[in-house]
């Protein structure tokens, strides 16, 4: 599979949930308690979460973690490096 941007896959997942709660950008960083600012970077692919954000957004949203992390998976490596890889078709 080919290796997958993470924060950009990350920023499609949010965007989509987003939209799909019907919340702007605004609504969601106040439901979050996240700045603005950082909800555009993310879903831009310009910062990659915390886990403490990724659980406030995911609760905002009523999502699951799982959803705003489709796409992104890790495969260890033995004693090569690990990667990141997309399970979805892009």
């Amino acid at each position: 599979m080919p290796p997958v941007d993470i924060a950009a896959r990350f920023g499609d997942n949010l965007a989509r949930c987003r939209k799909r709660a019907d919340l702007s950008q605004d609504e969601l960083s106040v439901r979050a308690s996240v700045h603005r600012t950082e909800i555009s970077q993310l879903e831009r692919g310009l910062r990659v979460a915390r886990i403490d954000t990724l659980v406030k957004l995911a609760v905002s949203l009523e999502v699951s973690a799982d959803e705003l992390l489709a796409g992104i998976e890790w495969t260890p490596g033995d004693t090569r490096v690990g990667r990141f890889s997309s399970s979805a078709s892009d």
